[in-house]
C-alpha cells in the first residue's frame, strides 16, 4: 500500500479529530451545559460524549483486538453525565487513536479488521460525516443558547488545509 495513501488517511482523520478538540477548547463552561432539548436529550457535553461512544462502538465491533488493547481507555460515557473538558479530551483522544489504528489496518487489509463493505473511503466518510453532524448540533445549540464560540474557530473548522495536526 502506498505510504502516501496511509499518510493522507491519517491526516484526514487527525484533522477531523483536531476540529472536534478546537471546538471543545472554545466552549465556555455555560456552553458545555447548554441544551435545546426540552425532554432530556443530549446537550453540548453529551454530544461530545456521544462522538466518543460511537468511536468505541466501531472499534469494539470492527476490531475486537484493537479494542482489547485500548479497553482501559475506551470506557463508554454516560451522555447525560457531567464531565470536565480534560476528561472529554482524554476520552476523545483515546478513541481517536483507536479509530486511527482501525482505519490504517483496514486500509492495509489486516485480517480481522472490518471497515464498511464499500471500503476504506466509505468507512472514513461515514465516521467524519457522523462527527460533522454532531459538530453542527453543538454549534447550533451554542448559537441558539447565546453561547457562541470564537468566530475564528467557527469559521476555522472549514479550513482543513490550515488545521495544524
Amino acid at each position: 500500500m502506498s505510504r502516501n495513501l496511509e499518510k493522507e488517511l491519517r491526516d484526514a482523520w487527525r484533522t477531523n479529530c483536531k476540529i472536534n478538540l478546537m471546538i471543545l477548547d472554545k466552549v465556555s463552561k455555560d456552553g458545555m451545559a447548554a441544551t435545546l432539548s426540552t425532554r432530556g436529550g443530549r446537550g453540548v457535553m453529551g454530544e461530545f460524549a456521544h462522538v466518543h461512544n460511537i468511536r468505541v462502538h466501531h472499534v469494539k465491533n470492527r476490531a475486537p483486538e484493537i479494542f482489547a488493547k485500548w479497553v482501559d481507555k475506551l470506557e463508554v460515557l454516560d451522555t447525560k453525565a457531567t464531565f470536565t473538558k480534560v476528561e472529554l479530551k482524554k476520552a476523545l483522544k483515546a478513541s481517536a487513536s483507536a479509530i486511527e489504528e482501525l482505519l490504517l489496518d483496514v486500509l492495509n487489509e489486516v485480517p480481522k479488521r472490518r471497515g464498511f463493505r464499500k471500503g476504506i473511503f466509505t468507512t472514513l466518510s461515514y465516521l467524519v460525516s457522523h462527527e460533522a453532524h454532531h459538530r453542527g448540533r453543538i454549534l447550533l445549540t451554542l448559537k441558539v443558547s447565546g453561547k457562541t464560540i470564537d468566530k475564528d474557530v467557527a469559521m476555522g473548522i472549514w479550513g482543513w488545509d490550515q488545521v495544524k495536526i
